[in-house]
């Protein structure tokens, strides 16, 4: 990775909670555990995700910089999903947790040499994986979501039109 695609990957990664904040923005709050794309996530189920695989990968990201090929664990997010009642929590807890998250792993980089990009760990489900990895992956992450958030805006917004 050359040191302008990390550049435009870090932009990207500290842009991502604006991003879903944006989508979020006039989602009816009666409505965020709606689910009306079957078998996919409630907004608030999203939100909820966010949080917890924010502070996942802020961990992840340590590890990466700081133990010799660690092993990264992967884990079930449905699992979490359900088992951790995402459906029937507030969710500005959770965005502040994914604000403070991301931020912190954010300050990271500014620290971080051409060496700490290259370190490596094993991912318990995908195998080799590096702090360049975890940056591509997480500089999506968020954006992603976000217009999965606007997919679930849009669908409601269209059931609403029908109905009426």
């Amino acid at each position: 990775m050359t040191t302008e695609e990390r550049r435009e990957l870090i932009a990207t990664y500290k842009a991502g909670y604006d991003e879903v904040v944006a989508a979020l923005k006039d989602f009816p709050p009666d409505l965020l555990t709606a689910h009306p794309l079957e078998g996919k996530w409630s907004a608030a189920e999203i939100v909820h995700h966010l949080a917890d695989s924010e502070t996942t990968s802020g961990l992840r990201l340590r590890r990466l910089l700081v133990e010799d090929h660690p092993l990264i664990q992967g884990y079930d997010q449905d699992a979490y999903a359900s088992g951790l009642n995402y459906n029937r929590r507030e969710i500005a807890p959770s965005l502040e947790a994914f604000k403070a998250a991301r931020a912190t792993s954010a300050q990271l980089f500014e620290f971080m040499s051409d060496a700490d990009w290259l370190r490596e760990g094993t991912h318990s489900e995908s195998g080799s994986y590096g702090a360049e990895d975890w940056l591509k992956i997480y500089a999506a992450h968020a954006h992603n979501h976000a217009a999965q958030i606007r997919r679930l805006k849009e669908a409601l917004a269209a059931s609403a039109s029908a109905t009426a």
